[in-house]
């Protein structure tokens, strides 16, 4: 596992409005300690437009631009074109902060077009899997089997029936410098890889998994072991991507997915059928990735 030291400094304070437990908070605070208070930041709708509290109060201390849902990518492109006309490019970091659902689905199209022009910024992705702001409706980055308001489970098996959407393989594909996935189950890990996309020039990408209590129906107090397990399970593997070249930052030998998948009432429905097809599903993908970091590797 990447390792860091970890900064003292908090430029997340007291007194947001998030649910308890939230994954989304430990991701921000997380953040910020390692870009440091030399940043710009722009977020969209989604939780964390909500999370700092309503005018005048705020608990960031960094500069703070709201835009709608779809623009975080343009956005990003719109900050660093005015800190390059006051000539502090250089010397800003540029942080998008956006949800799952505001990157994976409705911004998309930002995203891609801040990479393709090779705008300087972070783009974060906060991986709660779903739209929890608007009232837990499923997003491209839902897993299969997931309950949703959008995927209600009743006496017939209606959960989310595709799987996950890879985001960051997407952003892989853009041939961008920098590419992460990482997890608030491990913070030194998740740190080490802001700082070094901080130290890096052109469009960067890190997607964070970040428990939600409330839209995956578990306890408050237990955000940190789902978090980890998904993880441990090969659900949501730690890796980064520098110039095309995969390295995998855990190798952890595999917990059952059943394991993470029991912590979580949106998926108490789940029938033995429809949990090994989730195991089969994720060993696949973790052979890809295995495969994937040994052949770039060798180039």
């Amino acid at each position: 596992m990447v390792k860091t030291t970890v900064p003292r400094e908090e430029y997340m304070m007291q007194g947001h409005v998030a649910c308890q437990g939230c994954g989304a908070t430990i991701a921000m605070r997380y953040v910020l300690k390692a870009l440091g208070d030399n940043t710009i930041m722009t977020i969209p709708a989604c939780c964390w437009a909500v999370i700092p509290g309503v005018w005048p109060q705020n608990n960031l201390k960094v500069p703070l631009l709201y835009t709608a849902f779809e623009v975080t990518g343009a956005a990003l492109s719109g900050i660093e074109a005015a800190l390059k006309a006051k000539g502090q490019d250089e010397e800003i970091n540029v942080l998008g902060f956006a949800g799952d659902g505001g990157t994976a689905d409705i911004g998309l199209q930002a995203l891609s077009g801040m990479a393709e022009r090779g705008t300087n910024a972070l783009y974060v992705m906060y991986d709660n899997e779903a739209y929890m702001n608007t009232g837990i409706q499923r997003s491209g980055s839902t897993p299969f089997g997931a309950w949703t308001t959008t995927t209600p489970v009743g006496k017939k098996h209606e959960w989310k029936t595709e799987f996950k959407k890879s985001v960051a393989e997407i952003m892989v594909a853009h041939r961008i410098p920098y590419v992460a996935t990482a997890s608030v189950a491990f913070p030194e890990d998740l740190m080490a890889k802001v700082e070094k996309a901080k130290k890096i020039k052109g469009p960067k990408f890190i997607q964070i998994f970040s428990s939600c209590p409330t839209g995956w129906k578990h306890a408050p107090d237990i955000t940190v072991e789902v978090a980890r397990k998904a993880v441990l399970s090969h659900m949501f593997p730690l890796y980064e991507v520098e110039n095309g070249v995969y390295h995998i930052s855990q190798k952890p030998k595999a917990i059952p997915v059943r394991d993470y998948l029991k912590l979580q009432g949106r998926f108490r429905y789940l029938d033995d059928e429809a949990i090994t097809k989730i195991q089969e599903h994720v060993d696949r993908e973790w052979e890809l990735l295995l495969k994937k970091e040994e052949f770039t590797k060798s180039l």
